[in-house]
């Protein structure tokens, strides 16, 4: 699957689209590790408009931003917003409520995954 993410940085009035590939197959499944996958190349392309020089599959942590899954046009975008800045991953082809669902499912289990004694 290959996608659309614009990214505004913070300090800057333009936007930079960069497109992501996902390995998804035809139709993709929007299950977890599809969209963990997601998650992880959005923010690792917000990097990269940071800083070009950043390795390609530098580490990725699923917290210190907030998201959002919003109608547009009869299918959905990924909003996400960090101090450095924001991005807008799609449209997509899921219902709102099911990526919705699975965004916060990996974000949860990512989090648990790094830190399970921890209550923030």
């Amino acid at each position: 699957m290959t996608f659309p993410v614009e990214i505004v940085l913070k300090g800057r009035d333009y936007a930079v689209t960069e497109s992501i590939v996902v390995p998804s197959g035809d139709a993709p499944a929007w299950n977890d590790a599809l969209v963990h996958q997601m998650l992880v190349e959005i923010l690792r392309a917000i990097g990269r408009v940071e800083n070009p020089e950043v390795a390609a599959d530098r580490p990725v942590f699923l917290h210190g931003f907030s998201w959002i899954v919003e109608p547009m046009d009869g299918r959905v975008v990924l909003a996400i917003e960090m101090p450095m800045g924001a991005a807008v991953a799609g449209p997509f082809d899921v219902e709102q409520a099911d990526l919705d669902a699975v965004v916060g499912r990996v974000i949860r289990a990512d989090r648990q995954r790094l830190a399970p004694d921890t209550i923030h």
